[in-house]
């Protein structure tokens, strides 16, 4: 790739849009898309659906919510690929949905998966860490734009890698919030136990959990745990995944503030 390619980005939320602008800067021929029109303001060349994002692409970035958001835009665009175009989904599907995926990309195109670990913070930077599937090779400069690369193999195990990895996490921090709401019980001050935990082998998920500028919302992460318990009887995850949900009104916070909502 070179800053003649032209790449499509597809989804602008509270990721995709501080990716795409990464694009933007590096100097590619960009051009995006996103449902509410709203959220392209400020980018040159804004789409109005999916097949016109992509029309002569070198590059189709898809950064959505959930399997069904990506089935159903590439099921929207696929016909509109061109031969040797390239199809690089950052989302959090899971390999499963990666299958399916890749049946619905016309010969000739190709697809990597390449699932992201970070939040917005992270992406702004570019400084996430990318679970790569696939034959990237050549859009290797456009992922470097984004943070490091971990290859992980073929196609979709990116995906596989990244639902074992985000399912740990989400855990890791309902743990951390259940220290949390053992030590009020027993009268503990906060400051006392998070210094203890924060010197545990629970440090990086303590920081996670307290972590000021990220944005990975509650109901995502609910998400992702059900792509790991659809996978492999996982009884853990699935009492995480029943007490994510049992707070609608943390949907949209990010996961660290679901220590709040647990403690009361």
């Amino acid at each position: 790739m070179d800053n003649s390619s032209k790449v499509a980005f597809l989804g602008l939320g509270s990721m995709g849009a501080p990716m795409a602008r990464r694009v933007a800067a590096a100097g590619y021929q960009l051009t995006v898309w996103n449902r509410s029109a709203d959220k392209a303001a400020g980018f040159e060349r804004v789409a109005a659906s999916p097949a016109e994002a992509v029309r002569d692409a070198d590059v189709v970035v898809t950064m959505l919510a959930d399997p069904r958001a990506v089935l159903t835009v590439v099921g929207e665009f696929a016909k509109e690929l061109k031969p040797g175009a390239v199809l690089v989904d950052v989302s959090t599907i899971g390999p499963a949905a990666v299958r399916e995926v890749a049946a619905l990309l016309p010969a000739g195109t190709k697809l990597v998966d390449a699932p992201v670990m970070g939040s917005v913070d992270k992406a702004a930077g570019g400084e996430l860490n990318l679970l790569v599937g696939g034959d990237a090779d050549e859009v290797m400069p456009l992922l470097e734009l984004f943070g490091q690369v971990q290859r992980t193999g073929g196609v979709g195990t990116g995906a596989a890698l990244k639902i074992v990895m985000i399912n740990a996490i989400v855990n890791g921090v309902t743990v951390v919030g259940e220290a949390l709401q053992l030590a009020d019980a027993f009268g503990l001050p906060e400051d006392q136990v998070r210094k203890a935990l924060a010197s545990s082998p629970l440090a990086g998920l303590t920081a996670r959990a307290f972590a000021e500028g990220a944005y990975y919302q509650t109901e995502l992460a609910a998400k992702d745990v059900a792509l790991a318990t659809e996978a492999a009887d996982l009884p853990i995850a699935e009492a995480v995944h029943e007490r994510l949900k049992s707070y609608p009104q943390a949907q949209q916070e990010d996961i660290g503030r679901i220590i709040n909502h647990f403690r009361g």
